[in-house]
């Protein structure tokens, strides 16, 4: 029953190929990162085994600890990602709880994450090649470690499914996921800074958490290599002890699930208050735009883009506060301008079976387009108002207000021109309604990256003469270039935004059909 477990996530993996091309080339682009990841740390592990014991370790220990806290922690923050193999779904086949269990653990080594972390976990062995006991203490100790890594990651996902049957978690947990991400930057590069001066708190911390179940494993090479078998033997317990209480945890989530199934609830809203449909006229165009914003403040798929917004700033921030200046902020206002009028360009497919709706009732293609762009520039107008106007004071750059105003402008009406061309022709595999938005869909990462990718670079290009303009005023403190801009920058954006909304609307008209039967594919 394990190898037929294993057979269906294979199974699962290879439909995928065969509904969407585009999946085999996702998944080449990934594994080409998964190879570059694994060459740079096969090469730093080969390079430890001349290293000392000390320094051995504490890499090793703030390595494997950092990959056993991801695996735990990821999956009760972004619940639902994947779950091919749910066990509500083997409740009606009678399969032991031990067997289901078992299998379900070793399918978290089907797929480029699971491969690369078995890989690595075994070749942790290396920097101990110095003895028969060193290697076989590194042996054990990387088996425990991925064990540790499967199970807690299993654990984690099946009680992080029955806290994301609640909504207020679905988006607490994308916060929790977003804000860290945005502060990679930072982070880094302040770790980088200060290595040499922390040499010594990393030891510390290296040595606290070999005692703990996410480090134990990891360290019990170094214990053996000094002789200290008695500590390497207590580590062993401590990740043996540890494993045992996530089986237990994790087989109390699974009857729970199995058992009573746990059920997404969604919000209440009170009779009368229709939101932004109290505002916008009773109009095709006016409906398409009022449901179009509720999205921004309702549907967790799009904020998601919301939370960029205040993050972006202070990311910049703090980057430009360590160089003494802050002209950096300036790239601010067309930054959150290019990233929100490109949101745009999955709407029709993030629309799901919904978008029936437009064709039922005979929404025309020019009043879809339209009330999307007006939707969108709800917050995407205040918000790069707010922060150019920000970006400005805080650098002390108000003589380019003129050349920024046109810059953002330009920028925002060309984003969403190309984005209502996008989204007409192109459906990609997004999350559906309800689902975490960080859910990876069945097939098509290959074109959705591909569509992302080369109409981001589209995009660029065509704000290429804001941003020149802009650039060259910086530059060259000619402040006319700015006055040139303030004209030029909207002006070019409304032709650019007008003749997308045409065309888009054309093809919503023409392949209207098209686009629904593609999305009911998808779904």
């Amino acid at each position: 029953m394990v190898a037929t477990l294993l057979r269906l996530k294979l199974q699962i993996l290879g439909n995928g190929f065969r509904r969407s091309p585009w999946q085999i080339v996702g998944l080449a682009i990934g594994g080409l990162y998964g190879l570059g990841v694994l060459v740079f740390m096969l090469i730093g592990l080969i390079l430890l085994r001349g290293a000392d014991t000390e320094l051995a370790r504490t890499i090793l220990v703030l390595a494997g600890s950092a990959a056993v806290l991801g695996w735990a922690l990821i999956p009760i923050i972004a619940s639902g990602i994947d779950m091919t193999l749910d066990p509500q779904r083997f409740a009606a086949f009678g399969i032991p709880q031990r067997t289901l269990m078992t299998g379900m653990a070793l399918a978290g080594l089907v797929g480029i994450p699971g491969a690369l972390t078995a890989i690595l976990s075994l070749a942790t062995v290396i920097p101990w090649w110095r003895s028969p006991q060193e290697i076989a203490a590194a042996l054990i100790g990387a088996l425990l470690g991925l064990a540790g890594c499967l199970l807690y990651s299993r654990c984690a996902a099946a009680w992080g499914t029955n806290l994301a049957a609640s909504r207020r978690f679905r988006e607490i947990g994308m916060v929790l996921l977003i804000v860290p991400i945005m502060f990679i930057g930072p982070v880094v590069s302040t770790t980088v800074q200060g290595f040499r001066h922390a040499s010594g708190d990393l030891s510390a911390l290296a040595s606290a958490l070999s005692w703990t179940p996410f480090g134990a494993p990891w360290a019990l090479p170094a214990d053996v290599a000094v002789g200290d078998y008695a500590g390497a033997a207590l580590r062993v317990v401590i990740a043996l002890a540890a494993l045992a209480v996530v089986m237990w945890l994790w087989n109390m989530a699974m009857v729970r699930a199995m058992v009573n199934p746990p059920r997404v609830t969604g919000g209440k809203r009170s009779a009368g208050k229709l939101g932004f449909f109290n505002v916008f006229p009773a109009t095709p165009t006016g409906a398409v735009a009022a449901r179009t914003a509720s999205y921004w403040f309702r549907d967790p798929r799009y904020m998601g883009s919301l939370l960029v917004v205040p993050l972006l700033p202070v990311v910049l921030y703090l980057n430009a506060s360590r160089q003494g200046h802050y002209d950096l902020l300036l790239i601010v206002g067309p930054l959150v301008a290019f990233l929100l009028a490109w949101s745009i360009s999955s709407d029709v497919s993030y629309d799901n079976t919904a978008f029936a709706l437009h064709i039922a009732t005979g929404v025309s293609g020019k009043a879809d387009r339209w009330g999307r762009v007006i939707g969108c520039c709800v917050l995407a107008v205040p918000a790069v108002l707010v922060l150019t106007l920000g970006s400005l004071a805080i650098s002390h750059r108000w003589d380019l207000l003129p050349g920024m105003a046109g810059t953002c402008a330009g920028v925002l009406m060309t984003g969403m021109g190309l984005a209502s061309v996008l989204s007409a022709r192109y459906v990609t595999p997004v999350p559906k309604p309800g689902e975490s938005p960080f859910k990876k869909p069945p097939g098509g990462q290959g074109l959705t990256l591909a569509v992302q990718g080369l109409g981001m670079l589209v995009l660029l290009v065509l704000c290429l003469p804001q941003g020149g303009l802009m650039i060259a005023e910086v530059i060259t403190g000619n402040h006319v270039l700015g006055w040139i801009n303030l004209v030029a920058g909207p002006l070019i954006g409304a032709v650019l935004l007008w003749l997308g909304v045409r065309i888009g609307g054309r093809d919503i008209e023409r392949r209207g059909p098209e686009l629904l039967a593609q999305l009911i594919k998808n779904g």
